[in-house]
Formats: structure tokens, sequence, C-alpha cells
């Protein structure tokens, strides 16, 4: 198993589906990184070399943000919007949805399990009288 930014990349699978392992890199950059360090697109992962990882690890070094790097990046962005008090540091306060989804159904994900609240006892006795 190749081990590159700190991951260690499936060996039996196409280097640029195994590259995607790598927290912050996608499709695009997977396919960039792989042009720029010159190894064809195809290979398995298990049939590089030391020095062609060596070099698919230098290009993503060099040019990308990943791994931890990236992940500290993008939450001192969410504590910047905390801080300033803007509407989407607010939402990702309060654990809601931050770009616009509804929340009355289908906010499971950012509220968690459903909190089930008692119903008033009694309705149905009242609405008949």
């Amino acid at each position: 198993m190749p081990r590159i930014a700190g991951v260690d990349i499936p060996a039996g699978k196409r280097i640029e589906y195994s590259l995607r392992y790598i927290h912050g890199v996608g499709p695009k950059i997977a396919i960039d990184v792989l042009k720029e360090a010159g190894i064809a697109i195809g290979v398995k992962a298990k049939d590089l070399t030391e020095e062609e990882v060596t070099r698919i690890a230098g290009v993503i070094d060099e040019n990308h943000q990943v791994e931890g790097q990236l992940r500290r990046l993008v939450q001192s962005n969410i504590a910047r919007l905390r801080d300033i008090r803007c509407y989407r540091g607010l939402r990702h306060r309060v654990h809601l949805p931050v770009r616009g989804q509804r929340t009355r159904t289908n906010a499971r994900t950012r509220k968690g399990p459903r909190k089930t609240v008692a119903g008033k006892k009694g309705v149905k006795e009242m609405s008949r009288g």
C-alpha cells in the first residue's frame, strides 16, 4: 500500500481513484497531479515505483493543501464566521443547515436524531365539545 500525504492509498485500484482517498484531492486534482508528475493514467497503485510515488507526493505537497492543513483551514474559516456573528456563523453555531436548506423536514444530518416532544393530552376531547 503506497503512502502519500500521510494516507495509505488502496493498492488494488487505479492511481487516479486511489489518490481520491486523500482529503482535499478530487477527480480533477488527481488527474492534474498525475499529469504534472508524468505518470500514466490507468496504472494500478501497486505497480508504481518508489520514485513515482515520491514524485506524486512532491507535487501534492508543493501545489495543494491536503489532509490536516486543509482541515485546519476549514475549521479556522468556520471559527471566523462564528466570531463575526454573520448569518452563516450563527447557523454553524446552532448546528443547523448553512446553505439555505429547509429545516421543517429533512435536516436530520445537521440536527441529529429526532427529539420527540409529547403532544397535548385531551386535545381531541376539547375539540368535540
